[in-house]
């Protein structure tokens, strides 16, 4: 689908005019946006625009590319990434852009984009194609910030884990989250790139009046990358405080089962002792020696037992170990 925006020189605006108009006498500047496309749209921008054949290569490629500048003659090529808030994959938005023209080119709907072009409908003869140009990027990179502190919101929650789910289901749902932070900084990252060559290059005289906007947006990049930054430190923290827990809980149950081996260790062998097929065993003419037996097998437990809890080999304070377990997420 096409659809074309002309500004004329008088203030009027008017939309969805045929593409014979966009060149007459009387327009200031015009938006061209091809919303997914067909194979006829796409002739034209060969046919009818003659951007450059790389230009177009961009554009039709489809793997997904780094955001990235391109300067030509009589136009600059921008690639940027919209993002999509449920499946955090991006798709391309592509802008070919002078000072009287825009062109956007993107295989999916764009809800930012939608919402510029419902602007340039009111506010058009106060805009210009590069004004044009950063409000769609500054829009895009606005919808990154949900995205970013629902990240920072799920952290929050494994960390505090009030519902005690099992250290299993969280762990699934850190490397989750790992999983979600990578896909968004290879977002990020390039457009942060893009964002700051488009901030300082000298090549583009034509934005120096919009030059402290792409600096804000510049700065909007930069505190997400970072925060994205801190949220990978903070995973790495809570996976390692994890990690602690577990093996501490394991080196526990490690201990008390040696424990209870080594205390049934003397009881076996004196079990084993008088369970020997010898004709003549003295104690087993004894008429109390079963009570004594046991009596002296007792007192060995208990004894060792003992000495295993002064020790500290023997923990069964829960309230305790919470509170360790709370210690090991804090540090």
């Amino acid at each position: 689908m096409i659809r074309t925006s002309i500004i004329m020189e008088n203030g009027e605006i008017e939309q969805n005019v045929p593409l014979s108009r966009i060149k007459e006498k009387g327009v200031k500047w015009y938006w061209v946006d091809f919303s997914e496309p067909t194979s006829k749209d796409i002739r034209l921008l060969k046919l009818y625009f003659r951007f450059h054949p790389l230009a177009i290569e961009d554009c039709l490629d489809d793997f997904s590319q780094r955001a990235k500048l391109d300067f030509y003659d009589q136009y600059i090529f921008v690639l940027l990434h919209a993002i999509n808030q449920k499946t955090l994959d991006s798709h391309e938005v592509n802008m070919f852009v002078n000072a009287s023209f825009i062109v956007t080119f993107h295989k999916q709907p764009v809800r930012e984009l939608n919402n510029v072009w419902e602007k340039v409908q009111q506010e058009g003869d106060q805009l210009s194609p590069f004004k044009i140009m950063h409000g769609i990027v500054d829009r895009l990179v606005d919808d990154y910030f949900p995205l970013v502190y629902g990240i920072e919101d799920r952290l929050n929650k494994i960390e505090d884990n009030t519902n005690e789910d099992a250290d299993s289901d969280l762990m699934d749902e850190l490397f989750d989250i790992r999983h979600d932070m990578s896909k968004l900084r290879r977002t990020l990252v390039p457009m942060r790139d893009l964002l700051y060559r488009i901030s300082n290059s000298g090549r583009l005289n034509a934005l120096k009046e919009e030059q402290l906007y792409f600096n804000d947006v510049y700065d909007h990049l930069i505190k997400l990358v970072e925060m994205l930054e801190s949220y990978r430190e903070f995973s790495s923290d809570i996976r390692d405080n994890y990690l602690s827990i577990n093996s501490d809980k394991m080196n526990n149950i490690m201990m008390t089962l040696t424990v209870f081996t080594t205390i049934f260790m003397p009881l076996t062998f004196i079990a084993g002792l008088y369970g020997m097929n010898f004709v003549y065993m003295p104690e087993l003419d004894e008429r109390s020696g079963y009570f004594i037996v046991l009596g002296v097998m007792g007192i060995i437990a208990l004894i060792m037992f003992g000495f295993f809890m002064k020790i500290g080999w023997l923990r069964f304070s829960t309230k305790k170990r919470r509170k360790r377990r709370r210690l090991l997420r804090l540090k």
